[in-house]
């Protein structure tokens, strides 16, 4: 019994032994993976960001265009900062420098970032562009050709926080349309559109049952081409008098931000918004150095007022859009930061060689030989109805108008070197004019997030000159245009805009 015993608890022993050494071999049991977490805390597309409360969301779109046209498009001049129209290029010159069609490859990538705090929400906001356009030629000179090049845009990139926001991205002044108030290309007047940002620090109070009132301090120097034109003019400008470039850029540095407010009201029905903002017309010098002298600075300004109706009787999710704005010295909230700040259009005559159109927008003028800022007054309509006919088909039409003119005093300052021109006799000189925009397009939305548009818009330049020109100051190098006698009359333009649009 004593043998039994003791097989049986050796027994017991190994197999114990056995055991605990497989269970020594047994591998640890791996952490839990943290799979992303969807976020439905501000909408669709948000996800937490693993191991933190802040949830994240990317979007963008992807764009393909083409735009056919180029007779009769603006013509523009870019060391004065302006921005080429969809089909510009020389568009304007209207000979075989002329871009007759135009492409554009277009990415926009946003990131999209919320938190919440004792203080309320925390959002970042970045939005940038990757775009690839036509090339263009200015000049006869085929070594003129500027090819296609890829560009980067930064049009939004700020921070929210109690109401504040600090960074890049649309004026306060600005309607919630921009200047799209159903669709259309960028070129349409009648009020401001900062849609590629402009730096600020902005505060918004929220008072409840859709009402809010917005104050922001707004560096014009970064919206997109700068400030609009401040024209400091001597004698020499009448080279490029034909061009729309009444002057030399005087600015001097900055001295103070625009001062913009804003009180908007959002209601089911739809919104109405009325916006004012302060510029400071800061010049240089009259000559190239401190003892020249220089006039005061001087504050122009400018209002305008929003109004968006929604669900009107034609149908579910129709809008009508509208807003008018006046501008005193501050001259870019009418005719906006994508519109040509200089520009000129030619066509044919029935009296001349050819005729001409040109124009320039200018915050205020002064002259080398002395005196003040002669600020320039504008104002401006714009507006667009857009109509659902399914959920597939949506069309829309716009129009946009806007007229610029100079006191007396600026007119004579400009007006003295109109005679460079050799100007037929009864020729007049008035820098004034007008510029408006009207279209039509339709969208094809086949399945969700996927667009193809087809867009038409005709645009009038009214300009106020009459007469001939015949001078040496009539050529122009970069259109390929010879000294002659030209026919100052009012352009036309009409220009086709084909998209494809993918949002993600």
């Amino acid at each position: 019994m004593k043998l039994v015993k003791s097989l049986l608890l050796g027994s017991a022993a190994g197999l114990i032994a056995v055991g605990g050494a497989q269970a020594a071999d047994l591998p640890v049991k791996a952490k839990a993976v943290e799979y992303v977490k969807i976020c439905s805390l501000y909408g669709a597309g948000f996800y937490y960001i693993p191991g933190t409360d802040t949830c994240i969301k990317l979007g963008g779109y992807l764009r393909a265009d083409m735009v056919l046209g180029g007779a009769g498009d603006y013509g523009f001049n870019q060391s004065q900062g302006a921005a080429a129209p969809a089909s510009a290029g020389n568009g304007g010159s209207n000979n075989r420098l002329t871009n007759y069609f135009y492409s554009r490859a277009r990415l926009d990538f946003n990131i999209d970032t919320r938190t919440a705090t004792e203080y309320g929400v925390v959002r970042t906001y970045a939005d940038t562009i990757f775009t690839y356009d036509t090339g263009t030629v200015n000049g006869s000179n085929p070594a003129a050709f500027a090819g296609a090049a890829p560009s980067l845009g930064l049009y939004h990139a700020f921070i929210q926080f109690a109401g504040f926001t600090f960074g890049r991205t649309v004026s306060i002044f600005d309607a919630p349309w921009q200047s799209y108030p159903a669709g259309g290309p960028d070129s349409i007047p009648g009020g401001s559109n900062h849609v590629t940002g402009i730096n600020q620090v902005a505060y918004t109070a929220d008072f409840g049952q859709g009402i809010t009132a917005s104050i922001a301090l707004e560096d014009p120097t970064t919206q997109s081409n700068g400030q609009g034109n401040l024209w400091n003019v001597n004698a020499a400008n009448a080279a490029t008098f034909v061009q729309g470039i009444y002057g030399n850029n005087g600015w001097g540095g900055t001295r103070s931000p625009d001062i913009v407010g804003a009180v908007r009201v959002d209601q089911a029905w739809g919104l109405f918004q009325l916006s004012a903002a302060a510029h400071d017309l800061h010049p240089g010098y009259y000559g190239t150095t401190e003892p020249t002298g220089h006039p005061s600075d001087k504050w122009g300004w400018a209002v305008q007022g929003a109004l968006s109706i929604k669900n009107i009787p034609t149908g579910a999710g129709d809008s009508l859009n509208l807003q008018a704005v006046y501008t005193d010295g501050m001259s870019r909230e009418n005719f906006q930061i994508l519109f040509p700040q200089a520009f000129f259009m030619y066509s044919g005559s029935g009296i001349a060689y050819q005729s001409v159109g040109f124009a320039g927008i200018s915050d205020g003028v002064f002259s080398t030989a002395g005196g003040g800022i002669e600020t320039t007054k504008s104002w401006g309509v714009r507006g667009g109805f857009t109509h659902n006919w399914s959920p597939f088909w949506a069309s829309g039409i716009y129009g946009g108008y806007a007229a610029l003119s100079y006191s007396t005093t600026a007119k004579g300052i400009i007006c003295a070197n109109f005679a460079a021109l050799g100007p037929s006799a009864g020729a007049t000189c008035n820098p004034d004019f007008s510029f408006g925009v009207v279209g039509v397009n339709t969208v094809w939305t086949p399945v969700r997030n996927l667009a193809f548009t087809a867009d038409l818009s005709y645009s009038r330049l009214d300009q106020k000159y009459s007469g001939t020109v015949s001078g040496a100051n009539t050529a122009v190098a970069t259109a390929a245009k010879p000294v002659a006698v030209y026919e100052l009359k009012d352009q036309n333009s009409l220009t086709l805009l084909l998209r494809a649009n993918r949002t993600f």
